[in-house]
């Protein structure tokens, strides 16, 4: 009993790991919401997306949680009209990152939940573990 309440709290330890992962994309995101490219022809900066992927935990046979990998999202630049910046066009544009600050802060809310949730998970688990070895004395 106690070995697969200790399971849990491992399983809800990935999540929560990956959600600090995600997290953080979300913070560079945010902060290169602004970053144009600063040469003629230069992209500005390219709005990253963390994929989640299960696996096996070879100790425990639990499925786990991590980040795979992170992407690169392809959704076209907005045009600001800026005849006075120096990465402009010929026709006086730049082109904005696809950073929406909208989007990231409900994607940060929702990353916000699931680590709670699985911070929950793990101090539930870590209690009744708890409560267990309490009886078996």
């Amino acid at each position: 009993m106690a070995g697969s309440l200790t399971i849990s709290a491992d399983i809800a330890v990935s999540g929560m790991k990956a959600q600090a992962e995600r997290l953080k994309i979300i913070s560079e995101n945010m902060a290169n919401a602004d970053s144009v490219g600063v040469r003629p022809g230069e992209e500005p900066y390219r709005r990253q997306v963390p994929t989640f992927q299960n696996y096996v935990d070879e100790k425990t046979g639990a499925e786990m949680v991590k980040v795979a990998k992170v992407i690169r999202d392809e959704s076209p630049f907005e045009k600001k009209y800026a005849p006075h910046h120096p990465n402009a066009d010929e026709n006086g544009y730049i082109e904005l990152p696809n950073v929406n600050p909208l989007i990231e802060m409900m994607d940060m809310k929702e990353a916000q939940r699931s680590y709670e949730a699985n911070l929950t998970m793990m101090q539930t688990a870590r209690n009744m573990n708890s409560k267990v070895l309490d009886i078996l004395k």
